[in-house]
């Protein structure tokens, strides 16, 4: 996936999010969303003039929370039986429910909307798995992050090229690709990757048909796209998962729900909730069903990755 803006972790602008770390493109599932998020495209009430917001309150007594959805596989989609899913919507009902919300409502835009669509009021939440990082953070506040991610190869099996990292692909010369706005875009280029070189594909499962026919070495995503995208392959593996050097040091990502600057009650009073399936582990029960492991779980907060 995982995780500028893209367009927030987005790529929000594709430029911007070339030129930034984003995370994760559309795959399959959104012209399903789009037909389930119809009802929820009108914009949600106006905030108010109460410190710190009063949307918790409003979304009580509505009884639904609107959630800005970007159809990504595992973050959030439509399944087979028509139902939202996903490991940020499973966690929004269960979070959401615990404040007084007993419905969630997909509102579904592609990733690179979901930041101005949350500044617009068309959504209350970003329930997309979206990764912390500055850019993001002058923008929107978010919850602490429900997981931490690292990246990971799709090679082609037995890995001929010993491709571990990016700079066993600048020094090698391999063919690379990876997916629209992803984070490592970036971090192939901080790597000393042209980016002109770079192939741009939709998503993980356009990357793995890339590899597949030996038109690049390798290609980049997120360590949980990448490992569940190559159980369907018998020509490729994944690599091991590394940390991408990102300003001369290691680098972990990490994936929140994004709120209003304005609305810093109800990002606290879900902070709350989220510590407490943190320290119960439910969390992973949650969140395990979606391809997560225990490697994945993280106490890093929003602060750390906002560079505060």
């Amino acid at each position: 996936m995982a995780p500028p803006q893209r367009s927030p972790r987005s790529p929000e602008a594709l430029s911007k999010a070339r030129s930034r770390p984003t995370r994760r493109s559309l795959l399959a599932g959104v012209a399903a969303l789009g037909a389930l998020g119809a009802t929820g495209c009108s914009r949600v009430a106006t905030a108010s003039d109460v410190a710190g917001g009063d949307l918790l309150r409003r979304l009580r007594a509505a009884g639904v929370v609107r959630l800005g959805i970007a159809g990504e596989i595992p973050f959030g989609f439509i399944d087979r039986n028509g139902e939202l899913t996903g490991e940020a919507p499973e966690l929004a009902k269960v979070v959401f429910k615990r404040l007084g919300v007993d419905r969630v409502q997909p509102v579904p835009t592609e990733f690179g909307s979901l930041i101005p669509g949350l500044n617009s009021q068309q959504f209350d939440v970003v329930a997309a798995g979206m990764y912390v990082n500055p850019e993001r953070c002058e923008q929107v506040v978010f919850s602490d992050p429900d997981y931490q991610m690292l990246d990971a190869f799709i090679v082609r099996k037995g890995n001929p090229k010993g491709l571990r990292d990016y700079k066993d692909v600048v020094e090698k010369k391999a063919r690379f690709a990876t997916g629209t706005g992803y984070a490592e875009i970036q971090y192939a280029v901080e790597a000393g990757y042209d980016e002109s070189e770079i192939l741009i594909v939709p998503d993980q499962v356009a990357g793995l048909n890339a590899v597949e026919a030996g038109r690049v070495d390798v290609f980049a995503g997120t360590a949980l796209t990448v490992r569940e995208v190559v159980k369907k392959s018998a020509r490729t593996e994944a690599t091991e998962p590394f940390k991408p050097i990102v300003g001369g040091r290691p680098h972990v990502d990490g994936g929140a729900f994004a709120f209003r600057p304005t609305e810093t009650n109800l990002r606290d009073a879900f902070n709350v909730e989220l510590r407490k399936l943190k320290k119960s582990g439910e969390l992973f029960r949650i969140l395990k069903p979606f391809g997560f492991t225990e490697a994945e779980m993280t106490d890093l907060t929003a602060k750390e990755l906002c560079g505060g």
